[in-house]
């Protein structure tokens, strides 16, 4: 997010904390909780203007600060953060299963989206140049991933992802009421959140800088001296100090 002052307002996007995390059976690891502690926390520092950037679990919980209090919102980056269901592909399959059935079997096929294989897989594939990512990336996320206790916590998470579908048509319905200005730069390759979830964008935001770049699910990882420069241009444009 980017307030009036231009300070840089870090937004929750899925990844692990430094600090141990609680017990998942005592605190509500839910992305409502979530959408719920950062508006608490953008009241207590003073923001009420901002533009978003809207990535992977970040994107369904700045749509619902969205939905909150639409006025705040002066321009959206949206960088495969999904809000339609065509863009649920076949990563989620199993995702979907424990959706439909919830039971301890479905729940224990998601653990392999927290093991070693997919945490690396998440980083490199359908990257444009591998070179580019530091193996401290994965290796860095893997470790937190395997803190004691946090696969639970993200086995919750997983689950209450449904909550957002529930919600996409109404963050459809933000973006055609109140059409902010929007850049969707989107690495076309990913696998969790396909490219099939970003050109839907175009039917409520006709009007939206629409760019799919040869890269995977963390574009800025491999292709930063392409989204940066085109970013900044985005809000310079586009956002009104």
């Amino acid at each position: 997010m980017r307030d009036r002052g231009d300070r840089s307002v870090n937004v929750a996007h899925g990844g692990a904390a430094r600090r141990d995390a609680h017990d998942h059976a005592k605190f509500d690891y839910s992305f409502a909780h979530y959408a719920t502690l950062i508006d608490a926390l953008l009241g207590q520092i003073g923001v009420d203007r901002y533009a978003m950037y809207l990535f992977d679990y970040g994107a369904p919980v700045g749509y619902r600060l969205a939905l909150k209090h639409p006025e705040r919102v002066s321009a959206l980056i949206v960088q495969n953060g999904n809000a339609y269901e065509e863009g649920l592909g076949a990563f989620w399959d199993p995702i979907k299963a424990d959706w439909a059935k919830r039971s301890p079997e479905t729940r224990a096929a998601l653990s392999v989206l927290v093991a070693p294989e997919t945490t690396k897989f998440q980083y490199t594939d359908g990257m444009e140049d591998v070179s580019r990512i530091d193996p401290a990336n994965w290796q860095h996320d893997q470790a937190l991933l395997d803190r004691p206790g946090n696969k639970d916590i993200q086995l919750d998470l997983f689950r209450d992802y449904g909550s957002n579908v529930a919600l996409y048509p109404q963050f459809q319905a933000f973006f055609r009421k109140y059409q902010p200005p929007t850049l969707i730069v989107w690495g076309k390759n990913d696998k969790i959140f396909p490219a099939t979830g970003a050109d839907p964008y175009r039917r409520d935001l006709p009007n939206a800088e629409f760019h799919l770049l040869n890269t995977g699910h963390f574009a800025l990882e491999d292709q930063l001296h392409v989204m940066a420069p085109m970013i900044h241009d985005f809000l310079d444009r586009s956002v009104k100090q």
